[in-house]
């Protein structure tokens, strides 16, 4: 009855490796080493396929041991699963594999479960290089952002001027493109000095790159940068990678505003396994959307409490049945959870794996839709 599980299992027989990532610069560390995994892909791979015994030991320790195998010379060792929020981390003897395999920033590793263990490979012949012309095969375009953040109280402040940025943004947006020359001088060296391009202006600036742990610091010039754009609290900066360039955008807020209309729901997720969980009932939604969707139309006060307290109250409407609810939104650093009456909703519009919910903030409201 087990196996005939696997073989009817659609996803399976289409695509044996149905988990592929592009390895990062934080992957490869051997000094703090784990993998980064996608939430929902760990979820819908993975997780479903675990015992439930495993399953709810994950849920209530946030972590658990399982055998990971090499398909690439057969070995097998004990690995542990972690549960970060937002993402996964694969621990345990991560850093032996990283040496023994000599993996680098830009190969692809592929991963599946199956019979009860996590397979993994990388390919010598899959190994993803990133010469210059990468980044110039393509135009930069205005809207074509992948870093976003809306600037808090610290961004601004001129006497520690220092722009964070979140670690797993700047690996997967920025460091992926460096040379592995490059990226094993930051990580020795802990900063890298790069040419910064304000889009806006045309203006170049010599800055720094700093690493800090589960962030990277704009270094540098960025006092200047804040005096001369009269850059406040609230307003969204955005950054990408391109042509050996960090370009950044400040968008006037009335040009933003009126693009976030463009998309009636600007924010789309399928919901996850415990996003459908109703023992412990919450929406997990992704920090940098939260805050380009949601606190972006909120008042400085609000903001703030939300900051200081990690949660504040508001009014969800179900736009599908007209149902008004009051719940919470709480902060949880690298993304956010709407609770309160999230079990109710799932329970009464009966939400599975797999479901799209969409979200929008109106009129001092949050929106939402499932629809059928």
């Amino acid at each position: 009855m087990k196996s005939s599980g696997y073989y009817t299992t659609i996803p399976q027989v289409q695509d044996p490796w149905p988990i592929k990532k592009v390895l990062t610069f934080s992957d490869v560390d051997t000094t703090h080493p784990f993998l980064t995994l996608s939430r929902q892909q760990v979820e819908r791979h993975i997780l479903a396929y675990m015992t439930p015994h495993q399953q709810e030991q994950l849920r209530s320790e946030g972590q658990v041991g399982f055998n990971a195998q090499d398909d690439d010379n057969g070995e097998v060792s004990v690995m542990k699963l972690k549960w970060r929020g937002s993402y996964y981390n694969l621990i345990g003897k991560w850093g032996k594999v990283v040496r023994g395999k000599g993996l680098e920033v830009g190969q692809e590793i592929k991963l599946r479960w199956f019979n009860g263990c996590l397979h993994f490979s990388v390919p010598q012949q899959q190994i993803v290089t990133v010469p210059a012309i990468r980044t110039a095969a393509a135009p930069l375009l205005q809207d074509n952002w992948p870093i976003r953040k809306a600037l808090t109280s610290s961004d601004v402040d001129t006497n520690h001027p220092f722009l964070p940025l979140a670690r797993k943004s700047v690996e997967e947006q920025i460091l992926v493109h460096w040379t592995p020359l490059e990226s094993e001088r930051l990580r020795r060296e802990e900063q890298v000095s790069i040419c910064v391009k304000d889009y806006d202006t045309g203006d170049v600036h010599e800055m720094k790159l700093k690493w800090r742990g589960n962030y990277y610091h704009l270094i540098g010039k960025w006092g200047n940068i804040i005096r001369h754009k009269a850059l406040t609290v609230g307003q969204e900066i955005r950054l990408r990678w391109t042509n050996n360039l960090l370009y950044f955008s400040v968008p006037d807020e009335r040009l933003a505003a009126a693009t976030a209309f463009h998309d009636n729901w600007p924010i789309k997720k399928s919901l996850t396994l415990s996003d459908v969980d109703t023992n412990h009932p919450f929406l997990t939604l992704p920090g940098k959307a939260v805050e380009d969707h949601i606190l972006y139309y909120w008042t400085y006060p609000a903001r703030e409490q939300i900051r200081n307290e990690r949660q504040v109250g508001i009014n969800a409407r179900d736009d599908d049945t007209g149902d008004f609810y009051v719940m919470k939104l709480k902060w949880r650093g690298s993304y956010y959870n709407l609770i309160g009456k999230w079990g109710k909703i799932i329970r009464e519009k009966r939400l599975q794996v797999g479901k799209e919910i969409r979200i929008r903030w109106d009129n001092g409201c949050l929106v939402f839709s499932v629809p059928q």
